[in-house]
């Protein structure tokens, strides 16, 4: 897994950015949540995509419902700080809900001290919505940084959740098109970018025959050194 590229002088830093992986069983067969980028997008045009985004300040500062279990913070914290890391979870749940409609979430009014109206902007949608985020469904799978020749980069880390009891309806903001669920196998034929392919493939090794997550121990860590793409563990 030796692939050399030319490294600019001043290579763009890399932002931090979450996705979020939803699986779902329809009919015995475990799907997943996929959706179509604009082809006017600069990054990724026209490629079949988990919903996901860049981290806003006000994820780190956001009210939840819940919050990660032991072994996904301690797992993102080697890399980030702990209000780090709980942003991370918090961006990949408020891009999943604007770019889908889906709520990954428990009714706001089991949260002390949460004023929808008071939120910020970021945040106010979803909360309006009555529901605010559910933080221990998630389990954190993999983390890709962008190679540095690239202009536009990111530290992006996966996670995974059981969308099986979602709330709100299937539409988004239009930046996701033809938003649908998959069956794995199809989703792997999909035109999609080469770090969302790995963690496709990566999908069946990750649930149970029920379709159940399993708990991961070691996190895949797709980053270049010295002008060679690696793949490292956390």
């Amino acid at each position: 897994m030796s692939e050399k590229q030319t490294t600019p002088k001043r290579a763009a830093r890399p932002r931090d950015a979450a996705t979020l992986v939803l699986l779902r069983q329809v009919r015995g067969k475990t799907t997943v949540l996929m959706g179509l980028r604009h082809g006017k997008h600069k990054f990724m045009p026209d490629q079949w995509v988990f919903p996901g985004g860049r981290v806003d300040r006000a994820d780190g500062y956001a009210h939840s419902a819940s919050e990660l279990r032991n072994h996904v913070s301690n797992s993102l914290a080697r890399t980030s700080s702990p209000h780090r890391a709980r942003a991370l979870a918090m961006a990949a749940v408020r891009e999943t809900f604007e770019e889908t409609g889906l709520i990954l979430g428990k009714p706001v009014n089991e949260v002390p001290n949460l004023v929808p109206e008071k939120a910020a902007p970021s945040w106010r949608p979803f909360y309006e919505a009555g529901f605010a985020p559910c933080l221990e469904d998630l389990e954190y799978v993999y983390r890709a940084v962008t190679p540095p020749f690239r202009p536009i980069r990111f530290n992006a880390r996966f996670f995974l959740a059981d969308g099986s009891n979602l709330h709100g309806k299937l539409q988004g903001d239009g930046e996701l098109l033809n938003l649908k669920w998959v069956p794995i196998p199809k989703a792997i034929e999909l035109q999609t970018p080469p770090i969302q392919q790995i963690v496709l493939e990566a999908l069946p090794g990750l649930v149970d025959a029920d379709g159940k997550i399993r708990r991961r121990r070691k996190v895949p860590v797709r980053i270049m050194r010295h002008g060679t793409r690696r793949v490292e563990y956390e």
